[in-house]
């Protein structure tokens, strides 16, 4: 077989785009040459490069897993209280609290697909957001809408009490928002408040605390080596000029995040160096964006932007994706930084 024919081979394929440097068709990943507005388009596929060539109407879509819940914004609202990202959204936006259906695209990425029929519940859950009240004695609502009425009660308790949160921050009590109204919602914002504040007082006293050390370490090495002081200096200067000598390109900075965070399941979003040979990484997983430090060169973590108790340093950008979703899982994230 003659690998050049196959490289020359031109397809024409209808696919989602999702924005960024790349699509996803059912069985690989290509480049797009020359991106475009996010939507679905028709594709030529020439070897591992796709180039858009006009918009068009979904494809394939039937044969893809179905995914039902209430709409949130721009999530949806599934069985668990998980609130995922709907990507490609109509141009009219959907009642609020309403019954959706999707589709998982082969990347796992949720396609928005209908609007489905409601029942009494979604208008009930609607009147008691408008009238201030809980779900506490409603019956007949499915979780996924109780889920989706507690989120937006959060929101709307969010903007007051100017307390930022995610859902993967406030999955495991949002029923429990649901049931209790405006109350429970301050209280749950509240908390994660209060272990963000923790987060960062401890942070700055383990901080002063290791700045006092390195003083007291540096006075004694001073006293112990005055004689050899010159020396020492220069050949401080000679081993941080062949660390900066040495240090990675920006192309292989993103190389090697991407490649970190791959083996997880998360993906790269942006990267740009920071003062100290510090790196900053934005990524997605699990369906949140997520802000990290780290070393450019080792890729050990220095800020995970996640409250991990101090132990940010015992972690790599490679193992971090698997920190967070123990987190999520287990209903402990706290983030410390935000997108």
């Amino acid at each position: 077989m003659d690998y050049r024919k196959f490289l020359g081979k031109v397809e024409s394929v209808v696919l989602p785009y999702l924005g960024g440097g790349t699509v996803d068709a059912a069985s690989r990943r290509l480049r797009v040459t020359t991106p475009v507005a996010p939507g679905w388009w028709r594709f030529e596929m020439k070897g591992r490069d796709a180039t858009a060539r006009e918009q068009a109407a979904p494809e394939g879509m039937d044969a893809l897993p179905r995914v039902r819940g209430h709409v949130w914004g721009t999530r949806l609202v599934r069985e668990g209280a998980v609130a995922e990202p709907l990507d490609l959204m109509p141009e009219e936006e959907p009642p609020r609290l309403a019954p959706i259906s999707a589709r998982r695209w082969h990347d796992g990425s949720l396609l928005f697909d209908s609007v489905d029929f409601e029942s009494e519940a979604e208008d009930t859950a609607r009147r008691a957001l408008e009238e201030g009240r809980s779900l506490a004695e409603v019956r007949g609502v499915a979780s996924s809408l109780r889920a989706a009425f507690g989120y937006t009660l959060l929101e709307q308790t969010s903007r007051a009490l100017d307390i930022r949160f995610t859902p993967a921050e406030a999955r495991g009590r949002v029923l429990s928002v649901a049931e209790g109204g405006r109350p429970e919602a301050e209280s749950c914002l509240r908390h994660l408040s209060a272990e963000r504040e923790a987060h960062q007082r401890a942070r700055t006293a383990r901080a002063a605390l290791a700045q006092v050390r390195d003083q007291e370490a540096r006075d004694a090495e001073r006293a112990r080596q005055l004689a050899s002081v010159w020396a020492e200096q220069a050949r401080r200067q000679t081993a941080r000029s062949g660390r900066s000598a040495g240090r990675s390109s920006p192309a292989n900075d993103w190389s090697r995040a991407e490649a970190a965070l791959a083996g997880s399941g998360a993906r790269l979003a942006a990267q740009r160096r920071l003062t100290g040979n510090a790196m900053e990484v934005t990524y997605v997983f699990m369906g949140e964006r997520f802000i990290s430090v780290v070393d450019a060169d080792s890729l050990q973590v220095v800020d995970a932007g996640i409250c991990l108790a101090g132990a940010d340093s015992e972690v790599t950008l490679e193992s971090l994706p698997s920190v967070i979703r123990e987190a999520i899982e287990t209903d402990v994230l706290v983030m410390t930084r935000h997108v």
